[in-house]
């Protein structure tokens, strides 16, 4: 009989939704997804924090779903952004002063990471912004004066963008892959993201026997890419 017992407490734990190996962790690149996120809703309103966080959650949902898992096996959901630009800039073509802190982007940032911070089972992890004080040219006005449709003499303010980049945050994102895997917190793990950083942290999950899943949110990835994931999937609409 104890023996019995014994076998039936083994075997609770294991198919038990609450069991670590039973959870599922996604972490959301949030540059990668913001940007997706006017794409794949584009009858959205995309500077409607509120609308935005409650995807986020309602997009891990769907994933649970998908995998046939009940959403009591949701670990977490990490959502990796940076803070606003906050400081004061001198426009390149123009010489006006602008407040970076002040712009209807530095607001929606703010507002979405206090958004996020209200929703159960996320965790936001920031990392930081890092600029040099200069100004860039945007992408697609690059792209203009290569194909000859934008000439230098028509450039104006609203073609240059303050030269910055993320930093930290692929390295949290690494660091909390590694912690979910060495401490078996979790089975399986999504990410939602776009780029090819991931690939290091996902060959350390998969040698600890944690099923990786990629969700590039119907964008493209690189056929070589395929050999470090264990599955693909997209779970929003697919963009036209």
């Amino acid at each position: 009989m104890m023996a019995l017992a014994i076998h039936t407490f083994i075997y609770s734990l294991q198919h038990h939704p609450g069991h670590p190996m039973s959870n599922t962790a996604i972490l959301v690149d949030g540059a990668f997804f913001l940007a997706r996120y006017r794409k794949v809703w584009s009858e959205r309103d995309a500077n409607d924090a509120r609308t935005v966080a409650k995807t986020v959650f309602g997009m891990a949902l769907e994933h649970l779903k998908a995998l046939d898992r009940p959403r009591e096996s949701l670990y977490r959901i990490f959502f990796y952004d940076c803070p606003p630009l906050e400081k004061r800039f001198v426009r390149p073509i123009s010489g006006e002063s602008i407040d970076f802190g002040r712009t209807p982007a530095a607001e929606f940032r703010r507002d979405l990471h206090d958004q996020l911070r209200r929703q159960r089972k996320m965790a936001l992890r920031l990392g930081r912004l890092a600029e040099r004080g200069e100004w860039k040219l945007k992408y697609h006005a690059l792209q203009q004066l290569r194909d000859g449709t934008l000439d230098s003499d028509q450039l104006g303010d609203e073609h240059f963008e303050p030269d910055m980049r993320q930093t930290q945050v692929d390295m949290k994102i690494g660091v909390d892959i590694a912690a979910l895997s060495y401490k078996k917190l979790v089975d399986q793990i999504i990410l939602v993201a776009g780029d090819a950083d991931f690939i290091p942290a996902a060959m350390l999950a998969r040698d600890e026997g944690i099923d990786f899943i990629l969700d590039p949110m119907w964008q493209g990835i690189a056929p070589d890419l395929h050999e470090h994931i264990d599955g693909l999937q997209s779970v929003c609409p697919r963009p036209f």
